[in-house]
């Protein structure tokens, strides 16, 4: 799933995501589909052929479909958005909750940047294992972030020091 981007980002994504073979859906807002200096009808047909397509109308908010679409569409379905669901994660009403939705972002939400040259975009995958301390008897692995830089709720370190007790 795609959430709105911009439109030469989003057309980049639909067509990188595109030759993986996934299946996409993007969900937008009706003003995408009017022919304007930001929104090309021809680029948006282009894309519309590689895509499925959501248009909601333009004052609604678009993060209930996105969450809603994502859950429905079965644990494998991964989303794109630059939001980072802070009002969603504030309005759950106690710790336990917050932290599983945090979780599950983390697993689900696929984070993308534009690449140094270009207009191509790289994305960098949600994780298939939780980011808390492992242990397997004597062994234990630490996520950890060597440099410190802020991070969003869906980004978690990819590095792992390795401690094992002789």
């Amino acid at each position: 799933l795609l959430g709105l981007l911009c439109f030469l980002q989003l057309f980049d994504a639909i067509n990188c995501l595109a030759k993986e073979n996934a299946r996409l859906l993007v969900l937008g807002r009706k003003h995408m589909l009017t022919n304007s200096s930001n929104w090309k009808k021809e680029i948006m047909k282009e894309m519309q052929s590689k895509a499925d397509f959501f248009f909601a109308e333009n004052i609604s908010e678009d993060d209930p479909f996105l969450l809603y679409a994502t859950l429905r569409s079965g644990k494998h379905c991964r989303f794109v958005s630059r939001d980072f669901l802070r009002d969603h994660k504030a309005c759950l009403s106690d710790s336990v909750t917050r932290h599983l939705f945090r979780k599950w972002q983390r697993g689900h939400q696929i984070a993308f940047f534009p690449a140094a040259a270009g207009r191509s975009i790289n994305f960098l995958p949600a994780l298939h294992y939780d980011c808390v301390v492992q242990t397997t008897g004597d062994t234990w692995h630490i996520p950890y972030k060597d440099v410190f830089e802020e991070k969003y709720s869906y980004q978690i370190p990819r590095k792992w020091l390795c401690i094992h007790q002789k």
